[in-house]
């Protein structure tokens, strides 16, 4: 529904680039078509529970960080149960290797990386922003990334309950490993965590919990609160219907204005939680 309301005169979209042949996983870049210097990318990644979705289905993303003047990539990566953690993340890694690679190709700059991502899709880009190792595995580091968006992500969700869960993140001694709290050390990329309270499916208390954690260590991160909220309809909220109905696009703007400009280095120095509760 919201891919069919998304007007495509303010993006070029293209299609089905491959960048993990060996599992034969293919992304989509999108670019603004207003001509202008290189812009930073967004590397999106959607929900599902971390089984379902297709990057076909996002268009209206692309179309949304197009509209205020930013580059993104949205790809598929594999899922459960073809994969169990943390293959996905790792997915996530290479898709960020290919950016950082070939984004110059499409007039978008390389060295301006952020990720973002929805419910499942928050994890995967908090675990590339807090654990260093995924990108290091394939020859990078967190300097690479700008910062980070998370949508109403599940960043501290153990014990697990749900045997699919189990089966998707065990062994059980490995369960810590798959939590992105685990993993706050204060030099993260700039964090902005946005969730609402009437989320059924992931617990605002996902962010609190982590924003809490990156605040302690002296990590940059601003969380965004919205008191009556569900799960879906903050995603939806970017899309053509809802965008005029809330601000949570202007939020996303906002810190990727604010931080596109600011190197690693720096980054390091500034304040830590700033927590904003806002209006439904």
């Amino acid at each position: 529904m919201m891919n069919s309301l998304t007007s495509d005169r303010d993006f070029q979209r293209t299609q089905n680039l491959p960048y993990d042949g060996r599992n034969n996983l293919k992304l989509d870049v999108y670019t603004p078509t207003e001509s202008a210097a290189k812009r930073p990318v967004v590397v999106f990644f959607y929900g599902g529970r971390w089984t379902t979705g297709s990057k076909d289905e996002y268009t209206f993303v692309g179309g949304a960080l197009a509209s205020i003047g930013y580059c993104s990539v949205i790809a598929d990566v594999r899922k459960y149960p073809m994969v169990r953690f943390p293959a996905f993340v790792e997915d996530g890694a290479r898709l960020i290797k290919w950016t950082r690679e070939h984004i110059d190709d499409y007039g978008c700059d390389p060295k301006k990386i952020f990720v973002m991502g929805h419910s499942s899709g928050a994890h995967i880009a908090a675990m590339l922003a807090l654990n260093e190792k995924y990108l290091q595995a394939v020859g990078g580091s967190r300097t690479w990334l700008r910062g980070m968006i998370g949508l109403a992500g599940p960043y501290d969700f153990l014990p697990l309950l749900d045997p699919s869960l189990r089966d998707m993140f065990g062994p059980a001694d490995q369960y810590e490993q798959s939590q992105p709290i685990v993993f706050t050390d204060g030099r993260n990329p700039p964090l902005l965590l946005m969730h609402g309270e009437d989320d059924e499916i992931v617990e605002v208390r996902n962010t609190r919990s982590l924003a809490a954690s990156v605040g302690r260590a002296g990590g940059p991160v601003e969380t965004i609160i919205y008191p009556k909220m569900p799960h879906v309809r903050l995603i939806a909220s970017i899309g053509p219907v809802r965008r005029n109905q809330t601000d949570v696009l202007s939020h996303i703007s906002d810190f990727l204005g604010k931080w596109s400009e600011v190197n690693y280095v720096n980054r390091l120095n500034q304040p830590g939680i700033t927590t904003t509760p806002l209006p439904p």
